[in-house]
């Protein structure tokens, strides 16, 4: 597990770079995997509800894990990091 700096700095990184590349507001695209658990994949889908975001799912073909797309429209890069503080705290949530 990261340390608190390396998770501020990179939020900080993704901060930047998001600001320099993307003109808000705009589609983005979230993609996580979680150890296949209905209430895991349901408390990540909960954080987007109400935001007008397309979700699909795929299992893996062992069915250990579950890959989520998320394609919504944000409004600030600082509302896109919010997003991914709130997925962070399902357990073994990995961002890509």
């Amino acid at each position: 597990m990261k340390d608190k700096k390396e998770v501020e700095e990179f939020y900080i990184r993704l901060k930047d770079e998001l600001d320099r590349t993307t003109k808000f507001p705009a589609l983005y695209l979230y993609k996580f995997i979680v150890p296949t658990d209905d209430g895991k994949i349901n408390q990540i889908e909960t954080i987007f509800n109400n935001t007008g975001a397309v979700i699909t799912t795929k299992t893996s073909s062992n069915g250990k894990y579950t890959s989520i797309s998320i394609e919504v429209t944000m409004q600030s890069a600082d509302a896109v990091i919010e997003k991914y503080k709130e997925v962070s705290v399902v357990e073994g949530v990995i961002s890509l």
